[in-house]
């Protein structure tokens, strides 16, 4: 199978960190493969890729992608996509980074390409072994922790009850963001994805 792009959505494996901060790229990765199996279109496959990771075929915005979920906990997340693009050879400009952000709020949401990891270990992963920074980063604002609670803290900490509703709507505006970005192009999907806060 050739892949237009490969989707990386970052979190830790386990349920103890299931519905945790760290986690919103996972949920992201999730809601797209409960979305593939209610719709043929979309074409939803497994694919052996490791025992560090999950990896599925998916016909997303009119191209197979490759969509995983790296099981090696955060700080590791890049020997997985690394792999898997070499392996596939889709190159780095084609790789798109999901994760959680500390530099916006919950609700916000911005997508661009390379930069630096801004203190994201999995981003910083993911550059280091790909050797690369040109790959794309859709981030996923969870906000700053409160006065005197440690960041790494903060983002193992679960979601509060009333921030998953605006996680459930983060989540649905990027698949609908994504879809755009692929058809229409960055400045097409910049405008819908950073437009206002959930």
């Amino acid at each position: 199978m050739e892949y237009a792009s490969l989707i990386a959505c970052l979190g830790n494996p386990g349920d103890e960190y299931a519905s945790t901060r760290h986690n919103f790229g996972f949920m992201l990765a999730d809601a797209m493969l409960e979305q593939a199996a209610e719709r043929k279109s979309m074409r939803l496959s497994a694919v052996a890729a490791g025992h560090d990771c999950q990896a599925w075929s998916i016909h997303f915005a009119g191209r197979p992608r490759l969509l995983v979920k790296p099981l090696t906990y955060m700080n590791l997340s890049g020997v997985v996509v690394a792999r898997l693009s070499r392996t596939h050879h889709i190159p780095s400009a084609d790789v798109l980074t999901v994760h959680d952000d500390m530099d916006l709020a919950l609700g916000r949401v911005k997508l661009k390409r390379g930069g630096s990891a801004a203190g994201h270990n999995g981003v910083l992963s993911v550059q280091n072994e790909l050797g690369a920074s040109d790959f794309l980063r859709l981030r996923l604002g969870v906000g700053r922790p409160p006065e005197g609670e440690a960041p790494r803290v903060y983002v193992l900490e679960p979601f509060g009850s009333q921030e998953l509703e605006t996680v459930r709507i983060v989540v649905q505006r990027c698949l609908k963001g994504l879809q755009t970005f692929y058809r229409r192009g960055m400045s097409a999907a910049v405008q819908e994805l950073h437009a206002s806060p959930a």
